[in-house]
């Protein structure tokens, strides 16, 4: 759900690595505060003696393997292990991932169009990407993918299986997937593709305009920005409120998050970050400018649900705290924490988690999602019963806890019909504003 923002400055590796994936998230122990589960902090001499003992190790490889090793390969798989082992959002980017994670972050990618997480050592789906390869092949959210062209999944890490989906455009590959109700396996077979994805999609409904944001890409803010243009130009002094569709978006760039919330806020505390070191603690604000004027009158809500991550979560929170929008829908994913990716030169480059970020109110949403104001749930179809629902950040092992709120323990939904007459959410939301449904919760009180 997509690894996924980064800093404003920095690019993002959203959740899951993108081939059409992205790796967060939109997800793969923290060493805290950099120390040893149940010690304190190693001394040098210590550091030392461990650095010493992996050098052994890598020598009696070199020397006594039955078959003489990668010694590149080896070295690369130990500095991704020692990553990996970290969270599980933070890992290696070879020169190629790389350069797949600077094409992901401006919208366009080859491959198939799918976002996923590595879980119980096979790649779970976390949701198909709109009028993608993938998506019009079949593939639904929580599948799991066990074997690439008939080559297991399992002993792969996430980035060597996104690589075996990776390939020429035009090019096939066969999925193996397990589905849950389902006794035999799925065989896909799947033509890879370049992925184009446009991540602002609006339409209107009974004067009520709708923004559905799909990621939070570079061109996140623009799309929004333009949604809320063409909106206005078509209704016009009808326009009766916003409806800002968050629902399985994995995340994305920080920086987007913030311009976004910024549109809709024209003053106040948008997040904060903490880390260790003091470069790393930021404070973003909101500041008046015309675009939030010209929809500072509107009712608006926001809809997430478990599929809702990181950036999403961003601003969901900041436009609950702020008491700017009404949350509709279910809990979302709970990664309250940021990535930076950190450039290795011709090397590649490290995917490190280097701050947990708070809402307006202080509140650290890691491992515990953000609670909507109004839930509303869905009516899932008999055959995605059982599997509509995932916990989120906190059934990921390694998950770096910290939050101030309890982490969940339920699942939350990710369902979202594609018929908007049956989609419950929406509809709820639409009429909230049209004033057909009454709620406490809306409009919030800014008091």
């Amino acid at each position: 759900m997509d690894s996924q923002f980064m800093k404003p400055t920095m690019k993002s590796a959203l959740l899951a690595l993108s081939i059409g994936l992205f790796a967060g998230a939109a997800a793969p122990a923290f060493a805290q505060e950099a120390t040893q589960e149940n010690e304190g902090p190693l001394e040098q001499q210590q550091v030392y003696e461990e650095l010493n003992l992996f050098g052994e190790i890598f020598d009696r490889i070199r020397s006594e393997y039955v078959d003489a090793p990668n010694e590149k390969e080896l070295v690369r798989a130990a500095i991704q292990g020692m990553l990996t082992s970290l969270d599980p959002h933070s890992g290696y980017l070879d020169p190629d991932d790389y350069a797949d994670v600077r094409e992901d972050t401006q919208g366009t990618f080859g491959g198939l169009g799918i976002e996923v997480q590595m879980e119980d050592e096979v790649i779970k789906v976390i949701s198909p990407i709109d009028e993608t390869p993938a998506a019009e092949a079949g593939v639904l959210a929580n599948d799991y993918i066990v074997e690439l062209d008939g080559e297991p999944v399992r002993g792969k890490s996430l980035d060597q299986a996104v690589e075996l989906m990776r390939g020429e455009v035009g090019t096939d590959i066969e999925l193996t997937i397990i589905r849950e109700g389902v006794e035999e396996p799925i065989t896909l077979t799947i033509t890879r593709d370049v992925i184009t994805f446009q991540v602002v999609r609006s339409f209107t409904q009974d004067n009520v305009g709708i923004i559905r944001l799909a990621r939070f890409t570079g061109q996140a803010y623009a799309g929004v920005e333009k949604a809320i243009n063409d909106i206005q130009e078509e209704l016009g002094d009808d326009l009766e409120g916003i409806i800002l569709d968050l629902r399985n978006n994995p995340g994305g760039l920080v920086d987007q998050a913030v311009f976004i919330s910024d549109a809709f806020l024209s003053r106040g505390n948008v997040l904060s970050t903490r880390g260790r070191s003091a470069e790393e603690n930021s404070r973003y604000d909101a500041n008046p400018d015309d675009l939030d004027k010209r929809v500072e009158n509107l009712d608006m809500i926001v809809l997430i649900n478990g599929g809702s991550a990181s950036a999403s979560e961003i601003v969901a929170g900041a436009l609950q705290d702020q008491k700017r929008a009404t949350l509709v829908g279910t809990r979302s994913f709970g990664k309250g924490s940021v990535q930076s990716i950190i450039s290795l030169g011709q090397n590649g480059a490290m995917r490190l988690t280097t701050s947990r970020y708070y809402t307006p109110s202080g509140r650290s949403i890691q491992a515990a999602g953000i609670v909507p104001d109004i839930e509303i749930f869905q009516d899932v179809p008999d055959e995605l019963k059982g599997r509509d629902e995932i916990i989120g950040e906190a059934a990921l092992d390694g998950q770096i806890g910290g939050g101030t709120e309890d982490e969940a323990t339920t699942g939350s939904s990710v369902y979202v019909p594609s018929d908007r007459e049956k989609d419950n959410q929406l509809q709820f939301a639409i009429d909230l504003i049209t004033g057909e449904k009454t709620n406490e919760a809306f409009p919030p009180d800014p008091k």
